[in-house]
């Protein structure tokens, strides 16, 4: 029971909380539909459409679990001044996210991801994108941006969300790092390969296995926790990252927290799941661990209740936020110590 009555609190405490979500957004757009012929035109399915569904995607898609769980996102990034744009801002509307960080560019385009479902799988992913980096009109903007919502807001963490999109230049990385570190604001990152070494004294990162791989331009057997272990002290000492939780997929998550000279670390299996999609589970693993960090909850609870919350999300077709109801039975299930 007193466990149960600390999750409790630890629920009631997420709706404090201000978190600021920095990076790539996209709209994730999605045909449904049934699967009963080849096309004669060519040997591909032919989908007959009943449902078309635009939803938050990316780093917007992290917002939308944060607002789940009961915090408040703020949101900055930049989108296109174009019709996807005014869709994306309609969407941050009806989600009641406020959104004095989104800049619409004439410069840049709305990214958009169309996925075709058929039989209640994903056929086809098509994508509308501008990928080069920010230019410097819009990057001293964007920079504007968060420097006024961490002087108007208490900001209690910084998430960077990366997706090659272009909005995560060095420049802005290193800015908003600086911010955080002045303000005494923890940040929390999803990396990707471009910008991997650029994030240098954070206090959380979340590569999944794959990115630590690619990263760290090494090869290694994560079953082995000694040689996952070596590489991933080597990328904290690199880095001066103080907390890296590892997605492992199947395997679980891994978490190593560096104080000083001390180091604690956990390995979690995953818990058995009927995986429906894997899309969005990472943005749902760095919105928990991000919220239990700004709890200053132990590594061990940041690890157990991101792995649970990312599980969730993969039981469902598409990119979807955690569910907070869902969530609470599923730590009461397992009722983690």
């Amino acid at each position: 029971m007193a466990n149960q009555d600390k999750y409790s609190r630890i629920f009631r405490d997420f709706q404090d909380l201000n978190i600021l979500i920095l990076g790539d957004v996209m709209i994730d757009a999605y045909l449904f539909g049934r699967v009963d012929r080849i096309s004669p035109e060519a040997p591909v399915p032919i989908v007959s459409v009943h449902k078309r569904e635009e939803r938050l995607g990316g780093a917007a898609n992290v917002a939308l679990n944060i607002k789940s769980l009961g915090g408040t996102p703020w949101l900055c990034s930049v989108i296109g001044k174009d019709p996807k744009g005014a869709i994306f801002t309609g969407l941050l509307k009806e989600q009641g996210i406020e959104s004095p960080g989104v800049v619409q560019s004439k410069n840049r385009i709305t990214t958009t991801k169309f996925r075709i479902i058929g039989n209640n799988s994903q056929l086809l992913r098509v994508d509308e994108e501008l990928t080069s980096d920010l230019n410097n009109e819009d990057t001293k903007t964007l920079i504007q941006a968060v420097k006024d919502i961490t002087e108007s807001k208490k900001i209690d963490a910084i998430i960077f969300q990366d997706y090659n999109k272009g909005i995560l230049t060095h420049k802005i990385i290193r800015k908003i790092i600086q911010i955080g570190e002045e303000k005494g604001i923890p940040t929390a990152v999803d990396p990707k390969i471009k910008n991997f070494s650029m994030y240098k004294n954070i206090t959380l990162f979340k590569p999944n296995l794959k990115e630590l791989k690619s990263g760290m331009k090494t090869d290694f057997n994560h079953k082995d926790i000694k040689e996952l272990n070596e590489v991933v002290l080597k990328m904290q000492e690199g880095q001066n990252i103080k907390n890296a939780l590892v997605t492992l997929s199947e395997d679980g998550i891994y978490i190593s927290s560096r104080t000083g000279n001390q180091r604690v670390i956990h390995s979690i299996p995953a818990h058995h799941r009927s995986i429906a999609d894997v899309s969005g589970a990472g943005d749902t693993v760095l919105g928990v661990a991000s919220m239990c960090l700004a709890l200053k909850l132990s590594p061990y609870e940041i690890a157990t209740l991101s792995n649970l919350a990312g599980g969730l999300v993969c039981e469902e077709v598409g990119v979807v936020p955690v569910n907070k109801h869902k969530f609470a039975e599923e730590i009461k299930k397992y009722d983690p110590a």
